[in-house]
């Protein structure tokens, strides 16, 4: 009788191993990528069989961290530490600003890329997302040091920049000039003009008319949209803005002309108010003569951190991340919170906010008219061929429009908050290109 064999054992799939955190980073303080994890989490039940790739979310896909060394104008030679992040580069090349500030960090970075990919995603423009910063406080630095030190970071990490590979733009402290310095410096080192390596130009160099305003415009435009979706009318309503540069100023801009009341300003400098509401365009002259708006003689001087408890219809944060936390959250009197800033509120901000029934409009859709009109700029750079002021407005508003519309629906269907909604959105076309290109090798 033949003795029968045991079936041979069918070798166990070897489980899959995952690493939510990088090991250069520190799980104890892990910052603003902190904050960009949970948001990855909070969307990854909706994300079907495209799950299955959300790691990929979850790492950048490239970190460089140069050494800026400058000779100072007395003599002495400064060392600064540099970043530039590529998070994701599956729908196209990064795109993403530089900012300048004593308290960039690697994880601040990270997380401004992320956000970066998901903000261009959610437009459904062709970009990955990128980012890029120099721990420097530019008001100690001359116009000689602060070119040289923009030069020579350029230079360092122009091994992962280009037209098609890594397009950086202005962020915070960081401006036309800047710009213009960079892409000389990558054109001097690559031997031939390349206006497409940087977007925010000046305008003689290749930059896009409307690109200065142009977040401040998109902030503007989905703040209409989501308005009418609860009611509120723009003509008359309260607003109260955090940050007055670039994004606020332009936004609160937009909004007095539209018949609002903009009722409180706060910058680093201080904050003024006036219940009949502050003159724009005065303040705007007074933050462009003084850098702030500090004694301001329109409104009456207000506490800092009162702002977030000014009886208003509308709240923007534009200034940086990490503003409303579980701290000043409850305190909020506001019917809509328009991120102006990135990533200005935290989940559990985020969470009191929604409790409170205030919607909140997140930056991955309201500050995306720069990228917006970052891309058209790039367009044009390519075919040398621009388009009239005009035509970018209207180009960035259906734009902003059209995404808006596909949030608010998505937010319905699912019944989840607006950033959950545009996460869905915009991850569900991060990871679907990622998965239509498969793994090399």
């Amino acid at each position: 009788m033949a003795i029968k064999k045991p079936a041979a054992k069918t070798p166990a799939a070897p489980k899959a191993q995952t690493h939510a955190l990088p090991s250069y980073l520190d799980p104890q303080h892990l910052g603003p990528w902190g904050v960009y994890l949970q948001q990855v989490d909070r969307v990854t039940p909706y994300l079907g069989h495209l799950a299955r790739w959300v790691e990929t979310l979850k790492r950048p896909k490239r970190a460089l961290i140069v050494d800026v060394p400058i000779e100072m104008d007395n003599g002495t030679i400064a060392h600064f530490e540099g970043y530039r992040v590529q998070h994701n580069v599956s729908r196209g090349p990064g795109k993403g600003g530089v900012r300048f500030h004593q308290d960039v960090t690697l994880s601040e970075v990270m997380a401004l890329a992320a956000w970066m990919s998901v903000k261009n995603a959610a437009v459904n423009v062709p970009y990955g997302g990128a980012k890029g910063g120099i721990r420097v406080d530019p008001r100690n630095l001359s116009q000689g040091e602060l070119e040289r030190m923009t030069r020579r970071y350029t230079s360092e990490i122009g091994i992962i920049i280009g037209p098609n590979k890594d397009i950086p733009a202005p962020d915070v402290n960081t401006n036309e000039k800047v710009m213009a310095w960079m892409m000389d410096t990558y054109s001097m080192n690559t031997g031939a003009t390349a206006t497409g390596v940087v977007t925010g130009k000046p305008i003689d160099m290749g930059g896009s008319l409307g690109r200065r305003e142009a977040t401040g415009r998109g902030v503007f435009t989905v703040a209409v949209e989501a308005a009418a979706q609860i009611g509120l009318a723009i003509e008359g309503a309260r607003v109260a803005v955090q940050g007055f540069g670039n994004v606020g100023g332009i936004a609160g801009k937009l909004f007095a002309e539209a018949g609002s009341l903009v009722v409180a300003v706060e910058d680093h400098t201080g904050a003024v108010a006036n219940d009949k509401g502050l003159n724009v365009p005065k303040l705007l002259e007074h933050v462009a003569k003084t850098g702030g708006v500090a004694g301001f003689k329109g409104g009456e001087a207000l506490p800092l951190g009162d702002l977030w408890s000014y009886k208003c219809d509308i709240l923007i944060p534009a200034a940086l991340e990490g503003q409303l936390t579980k701290a000043n959250a409850g305190k909020v009197k506001a019917r809509m919170v328009i991120e102006g800033a990135n990533g200005p509120t935290t989940p559990e901000a985020d969470d009191i906010l929604g409790d409170k029934g205030i919607l909140v409009v997140p930056d991955v859709i309201a500050n995306a008219g720069g990228v917006t009109v970052s891309y058209f700029e790039w367009v044009q750079d390519f075919s040398s061929f621009f388009w009239s002021e005009d035509e970018i407005n209207q180009r960035l508003v259906k734009i902003m429009k059209d995404a808006f519309a596909t949030v608010w629906q998505t937010a319905q269907q699912h019944k989840v908050s607006l950033r959950t909604a545009t996460f869905i959105v915009a991850c569900t076309r991060i990871l679907h290109a990622r998965e239509l290109r498969g793994l090399y090798p």
